[in-house]
């Protein structure tokens, strides 16, 4: 599971994302796909950069997933609720994640779904020791917004 979040002129914000695979080894390239119910993909949909979180398996990581999984940004200002800094282009960088960044080269439609290609250029890692949270440990999230 990863964090994505976009900047586009003055709009921020960030959404937890299940579907997601590096794509390419040379040039290095990761997919990420948007839901289109989602405000994050309205951002993103004017956004030149994107940022992936990944969340390790502990309090923290666990965290993040519940306020960016279960929270609705048409209702709240996620980014309110957490530590963060810009990023690559101004993108919001949360606190406490591993992270990489890039120019977003396509969008794909995948019915319900964005997919966004990014030419990987930047990133950061904490070194932490802690596993990376998957699917398993978020399955029972309340979505904040419809599939």
């Amino acid at each position: 599971m990863v964090i994505v979040t976009a900047r586009a002129g003055d709009e921020i914000d960030g959404c937890l994302v299940g579907f997601s695979t590096q794509c390419s080894i040379e040039p290095t390239r990761y997919l990420v796909c948007l839901s289109k119910a989602n405000r994050t993909y309205d951002i993103a949909r004017n956004a030149s950069v994107l940022v992936v979180h990944m969340l390790h398996d502990d309090p923290v990581g666990m965290w993040l997933a519940r306020l960016f999984g279960e929270t609705s940004a048409y209702e709240t200002d996620k980014l309110s609720m957490c530590a963060w800094e810009e990023g690559p282009e101004g993108t919001p960088v949360v606190a406490g994640c591993d992270w990489f960044a890039g120019p977003i080269r396509n969008r794909v439609d995948l019915g319900d779904h964005v997919g966004y290609t990014l030419d990987v250029t930047d990133g950061k890692t904490n070194s932490s020791r802690e596993p990376y949270l998957g699917y398993a440990g978020v399955r029972d999230l309340d979505a904040g917004n419809p599939a």
